[in-house]
């Protein structure tokens, strides 16, 4: 099967096998209507009935059942493995915003492979949308109009440096790193503003996701 690019002018919801309520389901599609299944995502998508637009991967994870259900030729095997079946979908996609659910929540493995994807380049924006949180890649400048109070965690994919107004705890100065200095658990005191070089995760309370949409969208 030749590749192909899934296309859409507003988002694409991926869906992966982990951890996902019809909750979460809904408020991605709403803003991201197009809904790709990462491999044996189709079976948690089919689970709560809503059938995939597409499904991309291996195909080592989707079941049987899940498989006749759904049109052959909105199928697209990827066989390769030097890539996770995340990476595949994200590398088929072309649209300004891709939600991402399913990835968190169980496996921890899948999950910390996702958020390595989120951040690699050339692939589109992502917002991953787990249990207790809203995760996004710091874009270089970011505007968050937030409650004093609300959890701002900053997780470094890399060396990764930048300055802050909000914070309870000044970024100014400080050089992140994985297994070195990291930011999670800091605190908005209002309107915070960042500005970061570097692969750096934001990671912020689910009912923060309209404002995430929003400032990313200015």
């Amino acid at each position: 099967m030749p590749d192909r690019t899934i296309r859409h002018d507003r988002g694409v919801t991926v869906i992966g096998g982990g951890a996902v309520t019809p909750d979460d389901l809904d408020q991605a599609l709403a803003v991201a209507p197009v809904l790709v299944a990462a491999d044996g995502g189709a079976d948690r998508a089919l689970s709560l009935g809503q059938p995939p637009d597409w499904v991309i991967g291996d195909l080592d994870s989707i079941s049987a059942p899940a498989r006749r259900l759904i049109p052959a030729e909105r199928v697209l095997e990827v066989s390769e493995q030097d890539s996770t079946d995340f990476a595949k979908c994200l590398g088929r996609i072309d649209a300004p915003l891709v939600m991402a659910v399913g990835f968190a929540g169980l496996r921890l493995d899948h999950t910390l492979a996702a958020l390595t994807v989120m951040v690699a380049p050339g692939l589109p924006r992502v917002v991953m949308l787990a249990p207790d949180d809203v995760v996004m890649v710091c874009p270089p400048r970011l505007t968050l109009p937030l409650m004093p109070g609300t959890r701002v965690s900053l997780y470094p994919m890399g060396p990764a440096r930048g300055t802050s107004q909000g914070l309870e705890w000044p970024i100014d100065g400080i050089l992140f790193a994985p297994g070195g200095r990291v930011g999670t658990s800091n605190r908005a005191t209002g309107l915070v503003s960042l500005r970061m070089e570097g692969p750096m995760l934001v990671m912020l309370p689910r009912s923060c996701l309209g404002t995430v949409l929003t400032a990313l969208a200015r």
